[in-house]
């Protein structure tokens, strides 16, 4: 049995081994053979719909859902940013950030304006999926936001400018990669990881739990929270992207997110978001999975105290704590900040109605989400280890076997195909067996509404 192309029977994507299902030179139309290789296709799509990048990746949308995913953003998008520039002519594209995000929607261009050639800022496209807001720029002082130089929107797209960090975020800090590289080669299976000091750990926690109840305090939700999302200049975090959530974009954990009930509220997304990036800051990755109720050994007990209250099985269950707690535990209350300035956040009573509005709807959204998605999961569960349902699996593996011979019998299509030679080999043309059964696996992931937004 041959289980993938590598020595190691796994294919290799961006450094993350995929477990291939098995295949055979000879007995590939066996009724049992047919069925491990159904549960091994299975396994396949759930590792990859599972993985918190690779299910982000276009391929494997357009893969699962070709209707909704076969735009070209890449081409609409220097096609409005080309026509901005004809509107605003002091900006001039230097090049591409080709695929350093993991939005599908969204692409990066690095920028530079003629009046100042030698600074370099990066601007973000992304095609807009909401009329919430039609304005994302408003007066804001804060020591713990990176700053906008420009934003507009149109009805099709919005776009925004910020100066370009030559170091890159929080997150290629650790991972010890470039920004400039693409998300999927840089985050992966990095080579080089390396968690925070608890120093850091615990200045970089106590500066961002600031900014979140400052937006908490202000009504304003942001929901957008990770390692990417966070940029250093001199000790202090700054974040980045706060218009996403006006913009009506989905949370990057939101495929974790949506399987909890508890989380739902943009408070509690902002806090399970933290214990996700506390959680990096700490060991140097992501958790391989949620909720996490083992962690490896780390000499910072006060952290993994932290990190139970949010990730845990039964925080994730039953609630987390809110942002002013986790500022009053052990590990970030005596922690001395450099800006001790009043922050500050102008907001006109419109914007202020139309982000309470916004924020309903977000909320509203996502529970409606989470209850669509047990009930689905329910179903699917029931339907699928139902007697019925599995009569029905045995009859199709029957004639998917008896399809590809023109035979009658199983044991005759055996007889038919060693008369043929008809065998499957690991470098030959699949079978229509073969063609089939990832499709019977698709429908099983469809149906268990495990699809991950973008």
């Amino acid at each position: 049995v041959q289980r993938g192309v590598c020595t190691e029977n796994s294919w290799q994507v961006s450094g993350v081994s995929l477990p291939l299902p098995p295949k055979k030179l000879l007995g590939n139309m066996d009724r049992e053979f047919i069925a491990e290789r159904q549960r091994g296709l299975q396994v396949y799509l759930d590792f990859i719909t599972q993985h918190h990048i690779l299910a982000t990746c276009q391929l494997v949308k357009k893969f699962l859902d070709t209707n909704n995913y076969s735009a070209n953003y890449t081409e609409i998008a220097l096609q409005q940013v080309s026509m901005f520039f004809r509107s605003d002519p002091k900006w001039e594209v230097v090049e591409p950030l080709k695929d350093i995000g993991w939005r599908i929607r969204k692409k990066y261009f690095l920028i530079k304006n003629k009046e100042q050639p030698k600074e370099r800022q990066v601007l973000s496209w992304v095609s807009l999926q909401t009329d919430w807001l039609s304005f994302v720029v408003f007066p804001l002082q804060n020591p713990y936001i990176y700053p906008v130089t420009f934003a507009n929107t149109s009805e099709l797209s919005a776009l925004v400018i910020r100066m370009f960090q030559e170091k890159g975020t929080l997150r290629d800090l650790i991972c010890k990669v470039k920004p400039k590289e693409a998300f999927m080669r840089k985050y992966c299976s990095p080579k080089k990881i390396q968690g925070l000091e608890l120093q850091q750990i615990r200045m970089y926690g106590r500066q961002i739990l600031e900014v979140l109840r400052f937006f908490h305090d202000k009504g304003f939700p942001y929901g957008h929270l990770h390692a990417s999302n966070i940029v250093i200049e001199d000790n202090t975090c700054k974040v980045l992207d706060i218009e996403n959530s006006l913009l009506g974009l989905p949370s990057y954990y939101r495929p974790y997110i949506t399987q909890f009930r508890k989380i739902n509220t943009t408070e509690s997304i902002d806090v399970y978001s933290f214990g996700h990036l506390l959680y990096e800051m700490t060991y140097g990755r992501p958790p391989d999975a949620v909720p996490v109720d083992q962690y490896p050994a780390v000499t910072y007990t006060s952290v993994v105290s932290v990190l139970q209250s949010i990730l845990s099985t039964d925080a994730c269950k039953t609630g987390m704590p809110t942002v002013a707690q986790l500022l009053q535990t052990p590990l970030f209350s005596d922690v001395l900040l450099f800006h001790s300035e009043k922050l500050q956040f102008k907001i006109p009573t419109k914007l202020r109605d139309a982000l309470k509005s916004a924020k309903e709807c977000m909320e509203k959204r996502l529970q409606e989400e989470q209850k669509t998605q047990h009930r689905r999961l329910t179903r699917a569960q029931s339907h699928h280890g139902s007697e019925e349902e599995k009569r029905r699996r045995k009859i199709l593996a029957r004639k998917v076997e008896n399809t590809v011979t023109g035979t009658g019998t199983p044991s005759q299509a055996r007889a038919h195909r060693h008369r043929h030679g008809h065998t499957v080999t690991g470098t030959g043309t699949p079978s229509q067996a073969h063609r089939l059964v990832p499709y019977i696996s698709r429908y099983v992931w469809f149906l268990c509404g495990t699809s991950p937004c973008i």
